[in-house]
């Protein structure tokens, strides 16, 4: 079964015999091509998405108006702890691997992920521990309510469903380190002759930092949550005033490792962005070298920004300085980013299909959620605007219209890629105004909410701010629904290959001007093996001299003349 399912196993195997591959559910629960754990990863954190959704709406319905009308306080409490842990855990962070899965071989020219099996079990984790959190509604006491960031000493009051939610952490955790430890390797090791770091996709960029970045921190949750775990269970006071424990020192090492997180689940977002924008623009990417170093200098300074988080706790005045100076200052690499996209588009032959449109829907919302933030970093603000529901719409701007809109411009980019056909492109923009306006019509009216002193987490509210919230909830319910849409109405059609058939170059003008990368190399479907003798790059890295997707024959569409090889020894 070997010699089937891993395209490594037997390198010398008949080739008819090496490029088969498994049928049916074989080929899912034994995967170990790339392309098909990316496929897993995307399909499972649809589902916790539409999981988390469901969630939301819940809590929209109760803050529909005044009073209590679906949920007691109690519940309402579990609704909101487990929406932010299984939209963050469960939904954004596997959809991102589910891209690094599916694009980073492409990208680099790699035949695969550096360890296919290792890629398979990192992948299969995510079941139990989706379960584990989806399930801890029907443990008695219900499920968690301390809050997504399950700061003590609620968490040692909690049913046995704290628990099983620190074990789901460490499952989750545990998968996380593997994808980044895969991801580091074949990004290090596998890249095709002639692409150097500094030659690299964005994309592949973004994600090497992010994994870093993951192997850095998810050690540090994982602290944090066995510390609860031991206290709640094995007599220790690390969280316990009573046993002269300190809740405060929670939530520094939370945020130790919650800041980085943020841009954990921002960097991936960026990367795509990246790749999208030059692409309908027809241009290069403006000031490639500055963005990768303002990516490294956000994934440097978020080490030293977590108790921005803190600013009530009673911290000294020289501490508070320090946190609003070092987060004022990471704003600084990611205006760089957003005003390379901008010059990138400046002049360029811009065209508008959807996923340019979500990649200009992203930079504009994400700006306006990186400014909230600016607000919120201003200490002697923030001791007002804490735990308000300005600090909901400020990271709703950031996550939901930053890292959710980067993955639908990534799915409509890569789509074509994936499945070989083309997405209904008027249906594409109707669930991109549709997820615009409602959007806005949601969180916007937050600002206001929380400028007028609305706190967070309640389930009642006093009756000035019911008008605001009736327009949230509307919005929220469109929001969700539009997603709906995009599942049935876009994603299920390219699953079936019903649409157009893709071209192997789909965004490419008739002058050739478009998508670059190796990506654009294969044919559209990408073969279930590719670059198996790995493409060839001429000096610059801009240039692909020659891109086999089996030995020994061309990919179909790919009609390249042999490279020249010049008088200084180059070829062309």
């Amino acid at each position: 079964m070997s010699a089937v399912l891993d395209p490594h196993a037997h390198p010398h195997a008949h080739d008819d015999e090496h490029h088969a591959h498994p049928h049916g559910w074989r080929r899912w629960v034994f995967a170990t091509n790339h392309k098909d754990i990316g496929t897993l990863y995307l399909l499972f954190s649809f589902f916790m998405l539409m999981f988390g959704g469901a969630l939301a709406m819940l809590i929209r319905m109760e803050l529909f108006q005044p009073g209590l009308q679906v949920v007691n306080p109690e519940l309402f409490n579990q609704l909101t702890t487990m929406h932010g842990l299984i939209m963050v855990f469960g939904a954004i962070m596997p959809a991102f691997v589910g891209f690094a899965n599916w694009m980073i071989p492409l990208q680099i020219g790699a035949a695969d992920m550096a360890f296919a099996r290792m890629n398979n079990f990192s992948f299969w984790l995510l079941i139990p521990a989706g379960l584990m959190l989806v399930g801890s509604f029907f443990m008695p006491g219900g499920a968690p309510a301390a809050g997504w960031t399950l700061y003590a000493p609620l968490t040692l009051q909690m049913g046995p469903s704290m628990d099983a939610g620190i074990f789901a952490m460490h499952i989750l955790g545990a998968s996380s380190i593997m994808g980044s430890i895969n991801i580091i390797v074949t990004i290090l090791n596998m890249r095709a002759p002639g692409m150097s770091l500094m030659k690299m996709p964005m994309f592949a960029w973004t994600w090497l930092i992010t994994a870093y970045l993951l192997i850095a921190v998810m050690p540090v949750l994982a602290g944090a949550i066995t510390m609860t775990l031991t206290d709640r269970h094995f007599g220790t006071t690390f969280f316990n005033p009573a046993g002269g424990g300190d809740p405060v020192m929670y939530q520094h090492i939370f945020w130790f490792f919650g800041h980085p997180e943020v841009y954990i689940m921002i960097l991936p977002a960026f990367g795509i962005v990246s790749q999208v924008v030059p692409a309908f623009a027809r241009k290069r990417l403006f000031g490639y070298a500055s963005m990768v170093y303002a990516t490294s200098s956000i994934a440097i300074l978020s080490f030293i920004v977590w108790a921005h988080h803190m600013f009530t706790t009673g911290m000294p005045v020289t501490g508070q300085l320090f946190f609003m100076y070092a987060t004022m200052l990471i704003a600084v690499p990611t205006a760089v980013k957003i005003f390379n996209w901008i010059a990138t588009m400046w002049q360029g032959s811009m065209t508008f299909e959807t996923p340019m449109l979500f990649a200009v829907g992203f930079i504009f919302v994400f700006t306006m959620g990186g400014f909230t933030g600016l607000i919120l970093a201003m200490a002697p603000i923030d001791l007002l605007l804490q735990d308000t529901y300005y600090v909901v719409a400020h990271f709703h701007y950031v996550l939901v219209a930053g890292s959710l809109y980067a993955m639908f411009a990534g799915f409509y980019y890569w789509v074509p890629k994936w499945t070989g056909v083309m997405y209904n492109e008027s249906r594409g923009k109707i669930h991109f105004w549709w997820s615009l306006i409602a959007f806005n019509i949601t969180f916007f009216p937050m600002h206001f909410l929380g400028l007028a002193g609305m706190p967070r987490r309640y389930a009642d509210y006093p009756m000035q701010f019911a008008d605001f919230n009736a327009l949230a909830s509307v919005g929220g319910f469109a929001f969700g629904l539009a997603q709906v849409y995009f599942f049935f109405w876009i994603v299920v059609p390219c699953m079936r290959g019903q649409g157009e058939p893709a071209p192997q170059r789909p965004w490419n003008d008739p002058d050739g001007k478009g998508a670059e990368g190796l990506e654009w190399e294969v044919p559209s479907p990408a073969p279930f093996h590719t670059f198996e003798t790995p493409p060839r790059l001429d000096a610059t890295a801009t240039k692909v001299l020659d891109a086999r997707v089996h030995p020994g024959r061309h990919a179909p569409g790919l009609h390249m003349p042999p490279p020249q090889q010049q008088p200084d020894g180059s070829f062309h």
